[in-house]
C-alpha cells in the first residue's frame, strides 16, 4: 500500500531481458536498509526488490505487468518515481494507492497555467468511466486530483514542487504514463455491476 507521495526519482541503471524483465534502479534510498522482498512502487507499479547493491536495487517484472504498464519501454537512464510501502501509522499524504496499474494514458497537452502546469491526458475508453472531476488518480505513482473530465480525456494541474520532485518536469505531449484508478471507484463499479 502506498500514498502516491514520491520520495525519490531514481534512474534505470541496467536492463536485462529474459523470461522476466530485470530492472536495476539507481536511487538515493539507503539500499542496504531495503530488505529483500520489500515492495517499492516504481512509477506506480508495485514491484519486489530481489537484490540490492550500493545505490541501487533490482526488481523483476512479470508479463502481466508488462502488458499493463510502460515498464517494457524503459531503458538505461529512464527516470523512475519511487515510493517505499507504507508502515502502519505513517501519514496518508496523498490517497490510498495499491501499486496495481490499470492501464496507460497518453499526454495530449502540456501548457503553463499561472505558476503551475496543466497536463491533459487521454485514457483508455474502458477506464474513462472511473475518472471523475475532483476524484483521485495515480499517474506514474503520483497522487493527483482530477480537474475536469470530457469523454476519455482529463486534466490535472502540476504545482512547481511536483514538477521538481517527480518525472513530470521532463514529460512532453505524446509520452505515456501508468494510470491507477481510484480504489473506491474500482469497488463501487464492481458492486453496481452485481446489484440486481
Amino acid at each position: 500500500m502506498f500514498t502516491g507521495i514520491i520520495t525519490d526519482v531514481g534512474r534505470v541503471r541496467r536492463v536485462r531481458r529474459g523470461e522476466l524483465l530485470d530492472l536495476t534502479i539507481a536511487t538515493a534510498f539507503d539500499t542496504l536498509a531495503i530488505p529483500l522482498g520489500a515492495s517499492i512502487a516504481c512509477s506506480g507499479a508495485c514491484l519486489t526488490a530481489v537484490s540490492v547493491e550500493p545505490g541501487a536495487f533490482t526488481v523483476q517484472v512479470s508479463v502481466e505487468t508488462l502488458t499493463r504498464t510502460t515498464l517494457g519501454e524503459w531503458e538505461e537512464g529512464t527516470p523512475v518515481n519511487l515510493e517505499k510501502s507504507l508502515r502502519l501509522g505513517d501519514e496518508l499524504g496523498g490517497h490510498l494507492v495499491l501499486g496495481h496499474v490499470d492501464g496507460i494514458v497518453r499526454i495530449v497537452e502540456r501548457r503553463p497555467e499561472a505558476e503551475s502546469v496543466r497536463f491533459d491526458f487521454e485514457a483508455p475508453e474502458e477506464l474513462a468511466p472511473f475518472i471523475a472531476p475532483k476524484g483521485s488518480v495515480a499517474l506514474d505513482g503520483v497522487s493527483l486530483t482530477v480537474n475536469e473530465v470530457a469523454q476519455n480525456r482529463f486534466g490535472v494541474n502540476i504545482i512547481p514542487h511536483t514538477l521538481a520532485c517527480t518525472n513530470f518536469g521532463s514529460l512532453r505531449p505524446g509520452q505515456r504514463m501508468n494510470l491507477e484508478i481510484d480504489l473506491i471507484a474500482r469497488y463501487v463499479a464492481r458492486l453496481l455491476r452485481q446489484t440486481p
